[in-house]
């Protein structure tokens, strides 16, 4: 979410956001994870090749320095003696580490590539880039990365409006916002699929990977059930909206000046990010309420929501075990709110600190921008309606338009608040389970 128009950046501070945008990706920072794990689950599998090594040579004590050495761990850990336990599962948590870093690699690559070279063969697209004085391969790569991480941001000041004739683009970016998103554990678990399928020697590691989710418990690899059934989701989601918006905005202004083929991927287009990437093509202030309703249901949503029929009963064995919590964690337990909850309270405190600016501008703030602001917000999405000195009851001369979010115009309190719903929303994660104590009958 900007509150500063894009093109003030010189090419060196957009390289400088592309790498904070890569690094603060929601793929990366899990590759942190995983090497914490792998850390902890290496010092277990020391112990565990040490205590074999004594076994095998009980009176050889300078070989209790070689057993902790790297090389000679990894060497006795692939043995298949060791391939149980923590020694496996060590060896697992490693090799998912590389495949979620080759995930990341090969996923930008391609979309630098397919970007550059777009760039290259269309004239129409990259006059855009030169008449806003964009270097083409820096604009490649930040929009690339902005898209895989769910950021949004994009070099020019309308963001994809004056790309919403370059279809082609639009459909080249598509696959990213859901390859580094919404589709993320899919594509993950038929990466390792696939890989255990070309690598026979690593093919028992992708069968423990794919069979043992649960056991593993990374956020971002999903049992068969719920990757399949959530591909479905993630479809359906986008299908609902992309019927809606095309049967509601098909002769609207915001659509105006596009043939057919141009409105139906500008509104998949727009469809696709408004779960979490928030790039978009259209003015969101002038269509429709309805559809400003939708997105914002879509924008609350987490990004594995899936529609789960069947309730398997192995899902969580410990859970029983886990529910013997003490008095005082069943106190706090009962104080946590919901998600929905949390939010409520954050758009009342907005309304009470922008309550002034609400009633001499309140065409530009209402409680439905306020409300798309803040889910907004907590979903990392970035869709905003803006803010446009025409709307305003008392026009103020010195009022100026300009090209960033509608909470550019809110005054430092309100804007510490939607700082504090963004970094709420990155950890919601966390919270998911709150709000079970309140019955509602």
């Amino acid at each position: 979410m900007s509150t500063v128009e894009m093109e003030v950046f010189s090419n060196a501070q957009l390289i400088i956001l592309t790498i904070l945008m890569f690094i603060g990706g929601e793929v990366f920072t899990s590759m942190f994870g995983l090497q914490l794990w792998k850390f902890k689950l290496k010092l277990l599998t020391k112990e565990k090749v040490a205590s074999a090594s004594s076994d095998i040579s009980p009176s050889s004590t300078p070989t209790n320095n070689i057993v902790f050495d790297h090389v000679e761990l990894g060497s006795l850990a692939s043995k298949p003696e060791f391939q149980d336990g923590e020694s496996l599962k060590f060896n697992s948590i490693k090799f998912l580490g590389c495949v979620v870093l080759g995930y990341l690699l090969v996923i930008h690559g391609l979309g630098v590539i397919m970007v550059s070279l777009y760039l290259a063969v269309i004239s129409s697209a990259r006059n855009v880039l030169k008449n806003k004085g964009l270097n083409m391969h820096t604009f490649s790569f930040f929009t690339t990365v902005s898209t895989f991480s769910s950021c949004g941001f994009v070099p020019t000041n309308e963001n994809m409006m004056v790309f919403s004739k370059n279809s082609g683009l639009l459909l080249i970016l598509i696959p990213q916002v859901l390859l580094g998103n919404t589709l993320l554990p899919s594509c993950l678990r038929f990466s390792i699929w696939v890989l255990g399928k070309i690598f026979k020697k690593k093919e028992y590691l992708c069968n423990y990977l794919l069979k043992n989710t649960r056991k593993l418990g990374f956020l971002h690899l999903l049992p068969s059930l719920h990757s399949s059934l959530l591909v479905v989701t993630v479809f359906g989601f986008i299908m609902v909206q992309l019927v809606a918006f095309l049967s509601l905005e098909w002769s609207s202004d915001s659509l105006s000046g596009l043939n057919s083929y141009q409105k139906i991927i500008g509104a998949l287009f727009q469809s696709v990010n408004s779960r979490h990437t928030g790039e978009t093509i259209v003015d969101l202030s002038i269509i429709s309420p309805a559809i400003l309703v939708l997105f914002v249901v879509m924008m609350y949503l987490p990004p594995y929501t899936s529609f789960l029929p069947i309730k398997d009963d192995d899902q969580n064995p410990l859970q029983p075990h886990e529910r013997r919590k003490t008095r005082r964690g069943k106190v706090v337990e009962n104080l946590i709110f919901s998600q929905l909850s949390y939010l409520a309270i954050f758009i009342v405190l907005v309304c009470i600190i922008e309550r002034k600016q609400m009633k001499e501008d309140p065409l530009n703030f209402n409680v439905l921008n306020i409300v798309i602001e803040v889910i907004s917000a907590y979903g990392n999405v970035g869709f905003t309606t803006g803010y446009s000195c025409k709307r305003q009851i008392h026009p103020n001369g010195d009022c100026q338009d300009k090209w960033y979010g509608f909470s550019g115009r809110w005054s430092d309190q309100g804007k510490l608040v939607l700082i504090a719903v963004m970094l709420f929303g990155r950890l919601k994660k966390f919270n998911m389970d709150g709000g079970r104590a309140w019955k509602l009958l």
